[in-house]
């Protein structure tokens, strides 16, 4: 049997999922503002905790076509890890529907010399 890079193995196994995640940030009914609000809040508290998973779950577009918060949502989690926050960042798989599987990074760990 061959061996992959794990990267390579979720792209054939489908990737992470709803189910994989310790927790799910249900942004299906969710507003723009409050969107933003709800994962400027899940970062501020990632910060005090330890690592955790979190899969975030978005509307799929209104009948006919529309926008979906798919962007701005990919925007400020992008923001997120380029300031550390969040470790891994990657696209539900299809069967979950439309969101994001993010990693968060927590708090730092301490030191041994301290």
């Amino acid at each position: 049997m061959p061996h992959f890079e794990p990267h390579y193995a979720g792209k054939l196994l489908g990737g992470l999922g709803v189910a994989d995640a310790e927790a799910v940030l249900d942004l299906r009914e969710a507003n723009p503002p409050q969107a933003e609000a709800s994962l400027s809040d899940l970062f501020e508290r990632s910060r005090f905790g330890p690592r955790r998973t979190v899969a975030v779950r978005l509307a799929p577009p209104p009948e006919g076509g529309g926008e979906t918060l798919f962007q701005p949502v990919g925007r400020q989690l992008l923001e997120a890890r380029k300031r550390g926050l969040v470790e891994r960042l990657q696209p539900l798989p299809a069967h979950d529907g439309l969101g994001y599987f993010v990693a968060l990074a927590g708090r730092p760990e301490k030191s041994e010399a301290q």
